[in-house]
């Protein structure tokens, strides 16, 4: 190498444009808001260019650490650096830390489901469970306070996903709203046939005179509110979701005319 060459790259290598050690550094690219990332054997430097993220990848030998943001689409540990494989990542699968509540994930993700309306009550039910015992105030009191609150959100979040995807009517809700359909569970629906037969059924309730007449009065509303929903079911797979709100709507005054009878019983 010439004097002349030598001089020009020295006066790169000090302006950083190229890198100290080129045998150790393997370029990749990727999409990334954040900047800079230690994660496990591996340290991420980003420089910014108008089109993407430039990482360099170095060796990195210590205990890793990430911005809790991560890459777009990922999420990663905020203790242990670890990539979740799903989205939702409520308890680290490396370190078994408590993860901050993501906003963006689904209900339908937080129990790996499907986004279906038909779901099986057993597995929401065991996978509730599941999180619950990952979650439950005993089994986190010995970790740190910023864990315990972790805790405390993804636990808020877990119970209120299950109430909603556990109850028919409530889960037809909100996956209509998934859907983008501007759901008004207090809209009147003027249907006179339908408005006519719920005035009956409450009358009917309001003169029964001993549970069994109840009872029987709660059978034929449950019998409509199942046709109702399997109705729901069919038009949301076929995506006609007009005719699944019109169903849904339904669903809402069979399932009200139930709860009435049942604070009787």
């Amino acid at each position: 190498m010439s004097i002349q060459k030598l001089r020009m790259f020295l006066l790169v290598s000090r302006r950083g444009l190229l890198p100290s050690s080129p045998p150790r550094v393997s370029t990749i690219f990727a999409y990334s808001s954040s900047s800079y990332c230690l994660s496990g054997q591996n340290e991420y430097l980003a420089s910014e260019t108008p089109n993407f993220h430039l990482f360099r990848r170095f060796q990195y030998s210590g205990k890793g650490f990430c911005s809790e943001s991560g890459a777009k689409g990922a999420a990663v540990c905020w203790n242990c650096g670890y990539v979740a494989q799903n989205f939702a990542f409520l308890v680290c699968d490396s370190c078994r830390s408590v993860q901050p509540v993501d906003q963006s994930i689904d209900y339908f993700q937080i129990f790996r489901l499907e986004k279906d309306y038909d779901i099986e009550n057993d597995i929401i039910e065991g996978r509730y469970k599941d999180w619950q015992k990952c979650l439950h105030p005993d089994l986190v009191h010995s970790k740190s306070e910023r864990e315990r609150n972790y805790a405390a959100e993804q636990s808020s979040l877990v119970n209120g996903a299950y109430r909603i995807l556990a109850n028919p009517v409530s889960r037809a809700v909100y996956i209509l709203k998934t859907a983008g359909m501007d759901v008004d569970e207090d809209k009147t629906i003027y249907d006179p046939e339908l408005l006519a037969e719920i005035m009956e059924i409450r009358e009917a309730v309001e003169e029964a005179l001993d549970p069994q007449s109840l009872i029987q009065i709660q059978t034929e509303v449950q019998e409509k509110l199942k046709i109702w929903t399997e109705n729901f079911s069919k038009e949301f797979r076929k995506q006609n979701f007009e005719e699944a709100y019109t169903c849904l709507q339904r669903m809402i005054y069979y399932k009200r005319a139930d709860e009435e009878i049942l604070k009787k019983l």
